[in-house]
């Protein structure tokens, strides 16, 4: 099977889809870039390069650049996907929804419902998440929780290449608005990816790990970093579950649960503050139904309840990092 990066992977799936639909389109800020420079149009693809070569294939009628307003990206797309096409709709951070989180919550979130299930919304919102990028306190954040608490939207984390590919296509299907939020420090990682189209249910956690000492569950970035403590801990003898939950809306409930039955120890990492944020709402799911399981406390492991700093050692202390994973770890095991 080739190896594809995490940014090649997502690029395929969105090709691949528009070339089965033609209602698919792209719009965004620089989604085509290049306008006016010496490489010329689709050259740049985004922010990132993620959908370099789009424009190339499927024309300014596809692939649409847009002003600088979120508002009016999210609101055109919103209106696009009523009338039939599929509109995949780019914030450059996840920082900016501020601007256009009406248009989200309170608009296409809430379109099925207020139409009474005769609506469909299937839009996607890609937008990328989490510091370590060194792009200061409003390029940085990892706003997931913001999404995940709102009915009407479905939400993604794809933590590896195969997942980011089988769940943008499985988003681009859907009938429902989806936020994909990608991290930008994967972006250049890598894991076999098959050429062919494929889908990722929504919903259905992946166990990286099986283990019977304790459960670690990551999102995003901090699954890889979940794993790795993991696996340098298996050295010792300890046996760590990993579980990626993939979505945070719909939440696989199930296999958390039943992983902690199993292990009696819990362990949440996440990359957002802790105030009101995913790493308190799973540990609360776990203390209403495997309470009686638990051995040990809930250890979370977040970001501190700051902004994301600018100097580089201070970012690198803010994100979650193995040290205090592992040591997470080792007091849940000891408690």
């Amino acid at each position: 099977m080739p190896k594809k990066s995490y940014r090649q992977a997502i690029n395929e799936a969105i090709r691949q889809e528009m070339r089965r639909d033609p209602n698919v389109i792209v719009l965004g800020e620089d989604v085509a870039g290049g306008q006016g420079s010496s490489g010329g149009p689709g050259k740049v693809g985004s922010v990132f390069g993620v959908l370099a070569g789009l424009y190339d294939e499927f024309g300014a009628d596809r692939v649409l650049d847009t002003p600088i307003t979120e508002s009016a990206i999210i609101g055109t797309a919103g209106g696009a996907a009523m009338t039939g096409l599929r509109p995949i709709a780019e914030i450059m951070f996840a920082d900016f929804v501020g601007v256009c989180f009406d248009q989200i919550y309170n608009q296409a979130a809430k379109f099925r419902y207020m139409f009474g299930g005769r609506a469909k919304t299937p839009l996607v919102i890609r937008t990328t998440i989490g510091a370590g990028f060194r792009a200061g306190a409003q390029h940085s954040q990892t706003l997931h929780p913001l999404f995940t608490m709102v009915p009407g939207l479905k939400v993604v984390m794809p933590a590896n290449a195969y997942d980011a590919k089988g769940l943008m296509i499985e988003a681009i299907r859907d009938d429902d608005p989806v936020v994909f939020l990608e991290s930008k420090l994967l972006y250049d990682s890598d894991g076999e990816v098959p050429d062919e189209p494929y889908r990722v249910p929504f919903g259905e956690a992946n166990v990286l790990r099986e283990g019977k000492d304790v459960t670690v569950i990551g999102t995003g970035f901090m699954v890889a970093r979940a794993a790795q403590v993991a696996a340098e801990l298996a050295k010792s003898g300890i046996q760590c579950e990993v579980i990626d939950p993939r979505t945070t809306s719909p939440f696989d409930e199930d296999t958390l649960i039943e992983s902690v039955q199993k292990t009696g120890r819990l362990v949440v990492v996440d990359e957002s503050p802790p105030r009101c944020g995913l790493a308190a709402d799973i540990s609360s799911i776990v203390a209403e139904k495997a309470f009686k399981a638990l051995k040990a406390p809930i250890r979370k492991v977040t970001c501190p309840h700051t902004p994301v700093p600018f100097a580089p050692n201070l970012e690198d202390e803010y994100m979650p990092n193995p040290r205090r994973i592992e040591a997470a770890i080792r007091e849940v095991l000891a408690a």
